[in-house]
């Protein structure tokens, strides 16, 4: 694996095999050095067309934006990723102002994870982390999205803060995705909680925190996981919660806590060792989750715990 920092992708790109025959293959490859004339392409093409011929997904992302493919290939991509994720923090708007944008950077952060991991110059750990940064920032991009929308219709009054949209609402990552372990067709798995009284102060008179709560919530997964003609984002699941067949989409923290103090299973515990505080009020959320580490992290365990663990990892090794 090469892994020369600043060169740029087209110089470090190795063929990842064979190319396979593909009847679509030469016309994409003569509509590429026509959108991108003088660009690395020529360089490159030796690496790309075993990739393209093999996967008609990342074919059809450079067909559909051939220049970001040109400029990915001209610059390292380290470069490429830190800009990608610069843009997309400075996106700014509400939830249909940002459809569009976040669902573009995700295809162009998919090409360019794509071709760095099977060319052969990122490995698995700077894949996944590629693949988890991208989902931090796309997240509080859509959260932002979200509270510009709650301010614009009067809900929300608190000052816009970039790093704390809804003030108390936080989000906490769970599973893969808290341990910076995405692959490509991941979904993120995100416990959502609030504070009542922050998010209390932060809501217009007689505006209830719960239901706001609860909008927001489901409007930022739809904003993520709809699929438009540009693709979608990433699927989201928020059931990682306290019994989520009983509670709504944002569980109140003293609530939160009571059900994990009172009745909270060993599964949860397991789920809790790779959360992280992600989403929202991150302040809020390592408080939280520091409250937990009684729960989490157990003085002791008896027989019946030990035989649950056990149960839990071979059912984790069957699937």
């Amino acid at each position: 694996m090469r892994t020369t920092a600043g060169e740029a992708l087209a110089d470090r790109l190795t063929p990842c095999g064979p190319t396979l025959d593909s009847p679509g293959l030469e016309t994409l490859k003569a509509q590429l050095f026509e959108a991108c004339p003088g660009s690395p392409l020529e360089t490159a093409w030796p690496a790309l067309a075993p990739v393209f011929a093999a996967s008609p997904y990342l074919a059809s992302l450079a067909r559909r934006r051939p220049g970001a493919l040109g400029d990915m290939l001209g610059a390292s991509p380290e470069a490429t990723l830190t800009d990608i994720l610069m843009r997309t923090e400075a996106l700014t708007g509400g939830v249909e102002d940002l459809k569009q944008p976040l669902r573009q950077a995700k295809a162009d952060l998919h090409l360019l994870t794509a071709l760095a991991d099977l060319g052969g110059v990122w490995d698995l750990v700077a894949v996944t982390a590629a693949l988890s940064r991208f989902a931090d920032t796309t997240s509080q991009a859509a959260l932002r999205a979200v509270a510009h929308d709650l301010r614009e219709r009067g809900r929300l009054i608190s000052s816009p803060d970039p790093d704390n949209p809804v003030p108390g609402l936080f989000g906490l990552a769970m599973g893969k995705h808290g341990a910076m372990e995405l692959n490509y067709s991941s979904d993120i798995d995100i416990s959502l909680f609030y504070d009542p009284e922050r998010l209390r102060g932060a809501l217009a008179d007689g505006v209830e925190p719960q239901r706001t709560a609860d909008r927001a919530a489901q409007a930022f997964a739809a904003l993520m996981s709809e699929r438009t003609g540009d693709g979608y984002v990433f699927r989201v699941d928020l059931r990682l919660r306290p019994d989520p067949s009983s509670t709504p989409p944002v569980v109140a923290v003293p609530m939160a806590l009571d059900y994990y103090e009172g009745v909270g299973q060993n599964w949860e515990r397991a789920a809790f060792i790779k959360a992280r505080a992600m989403l929202g009020d991150i302040d809020a959320g390592r408080r939280f989750l520091e409250a937990l580490i009684p729960f989490v992290w157990r003085r002791s365990l008896d027989y019946q715990a030990i035989l649950d663990v056990q149960s839990i990892k071979r059912q984790i090794h069957v699937h």
